[in-house]
């Protein structure tokens, strides 16, 4: 029986959403305490480097992780026990609520009975900063440099992983998650249902008139020829938090670059937003066009993910014409019965009236943009151990496991003349697909180093169409040649404790607002000439100035940093 732990009371949240007031008043540890000592009571049970398994005798970890629908029992699963008998460490798990596990971490944080490890719970850089302050998160620096040697080898082969996860005074209080996923850093698309462009005698835009055009077609020309006028010719979508789905962000990067979530962009250095600029006001406009002229749909700002695939899937007969998307995954079935899936080909970023032609580049997705996802606590006991442990995790054969289950029953070596979907020698073979409720993998769960050369491009590819190689395919080919450079992005940055209440009252404040008024000038609830001057002021109002200052003093501390 999994133990679960459920919220018996309710959380009275701080301002912060950070907890850093809940705590502020506790007492500071002596300088020093954030660091595991040289030499923990347990060391002398680790085994040396590289041997397995890593102690000599049994230990157990209590262990927090996020629920996950994938998984039947964690205690039971297929990778649990592999990872077990490779390092003898079992695991007592504390099963966090897949919805809710933020406010029960939250529980957890406020009343100091820690389990030995937080894991895959994407503690923020803020929490890592107050508690790895406080002593409650021990530094994995020392550990990793006697212990990690896989860790080691990542920080040398991805500088900017270690850069993620570096706190200042060199501090690194989490442990990496890595998953570069090609497809996935390029990850807003702009789907448009290819049937219809082909009956029509129409070509790919690649300009916004072009799109203009084709929507229009779309709307008017009954491509799916049932005699009504019951096409949508565009469509977004929305989520509680970050949705892929979102309107403005593919037609917006014609305009200016809007990096789909806080809108922040970096120019030579200095940190900026996009939001308040003339080339946004231009950008929604155009959406505001598309939304009178009927081209947009109007549940764009309240239909979600599954909404989405409905209209997608409509059965019978096609009904939606361009869907902004991550993958064909989000919006159709895929090897669905209906084919959608290969008919929504995404287009190419559509070249603006001043030529501006970009996409979302996601450039530290594939570190988790700096979350915690594997972080211990001062209640561990076996601090060496734990490293060990950890570390084990990042070898390619564990990342099988984790992701995909048992060798012979969901994965096999490749075997000779495998392709992988780079074309260059397969590394194995995926028998399962990855996505079932099963109890042999972690659902993408612990700790993992995917790379795009030796899980995405080294699966062999044993069939046609294949679906990784196809998203692979067409990313490098519409959306690479686009994205910005990397200074111009920013990265995972920590906060100090006070700035970083500041910056969550700002941060939610201004987000929620830019947020809630793309919605109201695409519709026309806000006449965007009439309104865009008090719309800027607005923002003035609410410190915007001061919410750039400690983005740039992070960032500027950051390149000192290096």
């Amino acid at each position: 029986m999994r133990k679960k732990l459920y919220m018996m009371l309710a959380v009275p949240m701080c301002a912060s959403l950070i907890l850093s007031a809940c705590t502020k008043d506790q007492a500071a540890p002596a300088a020093g305490t954030t660091t595991a000592p040289k030499e923990s009571a347990t060391a002398s049970n680790v085994t040396p480097v590289g041997q397995f398994p890593v102690v000599k005798d049994k230990i157990t970890l209590k262990v927090a992780i996020r629920g996950s629908s994938l998984v039947e029992d964690m205690k039971t699963n297929g990778y649990t026990k592999w990872l077990e008998n490779k390092t003898n460490v079992h695991v007592d798990w504390t099963i966090l609520d897949e919805k809710s596990y933020q406010e029960q971490l939250n529980l957890l944080l406020a009343g100091g009975n820690l389990p030995d490890v937080l894991m895959n719970l994407d503690v923020s850089p803020e929490q890592q900063m107050i508690y790895g302050e406080q002593g409650t998160f021990v530094s994995f620096t020392d550990l990793i440099e006697k212990y990690g040697d896989n860790t080691k080898k990542i920080f040398a082969e991805m500088p900017e992983a270690k850069s993620a996860v570096t706190a200042p005074g060199n501090k690194i209080y989490t442990l990496p998650y890595i998953n570069d996923c090609f497809h996935c850093s390029l990850d807003y698309k702009m789907y448009v249902y290819k049937p219809w462009l082909d009956k029509l005698g129409l070509k790919e835009p690649t300009t916004l008139d072009e799109f203009y055009n084709m929507l229009k077609a779309f709307k008017e020309k009954d491509p799916n020829g049932n005699g009504k006028a019951d096409e949508i010719a565009l469509i977004g979508g929305t989520a509680k938090g970050v949705s892929k789905s979102d309107i403005d962000v593919f037609l917006m990067n014609s305009f200016i670059y809007d990096d789909g979530n806080k809108r922040m962009i970096v120019n030579n250095g200095k940190v900026d937003v996009a939001y308040n600029k003339p080339e946004w006001k231009e950008g929604l406009k155009y959406l505001n066009k598309l939304y009178k002229d009927g081209l947009l749909d109007r549940q764009s700002f309240t239909i979600d993910k599954e909404g989405l695939k409905k209209i997608a899937e409509n059965p019978d007969i096609a009904i939606g014409g361009a869907i902004p998307a991550h993958s064909p995954s989000d919006i159709t079935i895929v090897e669905g019965k209906s084919g959608r899936w290969l008919e929504y080909q995404p287009i190419a970023p559509l070249k603006g009236p001043n030529g501006v032609q970009k996409t979302t580049w996601l450039a530290y997705d594939k570190i988790a943009n700096g979350k915690g996802q594997f972080i211990m606590t001062n209640a561990n006991k076996n601090p060496e151990a734990t490293m060990r442990w950890a570390d084990a995790m990042y070898t390619f054969e564990a990342s099988l496991y984790s992701n995909f289950g048992v060798e012979g029953s969901a994965w096999e070596k490749a075997k000779p003349g495998d392709l992988g979907r780079d074309g260059n020698p397969a590394s194995y073979r995926l028998l399962i697909p990855y996505g079932r409720v099963q109890n042999e993998n972690w659902a993408q769960y612990g700790l993992n180093y995917r790379t795009d050369k030796d899980y995405y491009a080294g699966q062999a590819v044993l069939k046609l169409p294949d679906k990784e190689k196809m998203y692979y395919d067409i990313t490098k080919k519409n959306y690479d040649p686009y994205k910005p450079k990397i200074d111009e992005i920013i990265p995972p940055l920590f906060f100090s404790p006070a700035d970083s209440q500041q910056l969550a009252e700002l941060d939610k404040t201004i987000n929620d607002y830019v947020k809630t008024s793309i919605a109201r000038f695409v519709t026309g609830d806000l006449d965007i000439e009439k309104e865009w001057t008090n719309y800027v002021a607005t923002l003035d109002k609410m410190n915007l100035k001061k919410y750039l200052e400690i983005y740039q003093k992070a960032l500027d501390g950051k390149n000192v940093k290096k």
